[in-house]
């Protein structure tokens, strides 16, 4: 229907299995992803991490298996309230990182998109602040740059999510490491949705 209607949009899926193929109901596969032509994945949301269980070294397969059905992975990180409060945001996220992306080829990992999503702040209003969101993202981009080389680290994209709204978003791609927002709540009220959209024109 997008391609029939020259829709100017890009589908992405919240989830896929890391099979190819097998017995697990409920699941999608991400060769079926593929063949709807969906363009990225969502792997590792923390809904998925605290709901279902999902683990790193999992999250870590379904990136491979996404970029194996030639799909972008939206990788997601993040830190719970205590594990920012224990002064520890750092040490979890770039773990998450290092384990996503784990012997991937510096090509897949400069296309690839890496999400900071801070638990604490989805749903609940709370926004990390602007220098807080830029640091994590700054030290993402610098880790990614360490494991695969500088260009890779220039390259990747980075967004940050977690109650990002039309009244925040200018302020949080102001930010050098900043490169969109991964928008959760505010995605299902169309205005505010179009607010962040079109955030330069305001």
């Amino acid at each position: 229907m997008i391609e029939g209607d020259s829709l100017r949009f890009l589908l992405g899926a919240q989830h896929c299995h890391y099979e190819e193929k097998g017995a697990f109901t409920g699941e999608i596969a991400p060769t079926f992803l593929s063949k709807l032509t969906v363009k990225y994945v969502i792997c590792g949301h923390s809904e998925r991490r605290e709901i279902f269980g999902e683990t790193d070294e999992l999250v870590h397969k379904k990136v491979v298996s996404v970029l194996k059905n030639k799909m972008i992975p939206i990788v997601c990180v993040g830190e719970t309230l205590e594990e920012r409060e224990a002064g520890q945001t750092l040490d979890k996220v770039l773990n998450q990182v290092r384990i996503a992306l784990h012997k991937l080829a510096p090509e897949d990992v400069s296309a690839l998109v890496v999400a900071y999503e801070p638990i604490w702040a989805i749903g609940t209003g709370k926004t990390a602040t602007t220098s807080d969101a830029q640091e994590v993202c700054k030290a993402i981009r610098a880790e990614i740059a360490v494991l695969f080389g500088s260009d890779t680290g220039s390259k990747v994209r980075i967004q940050y999510g977690g109650s990002v709204k039309g009244a925040n978003i200018a302020e949080l791609m102001s930010q050098p490491d900043i490169d969109g927002a991964l928008v959760g709540g505010a995605s299902l009220d169309p205005d505010e949705f179009a607010r962040i959209v079109q955030y330069r024109l305001h």
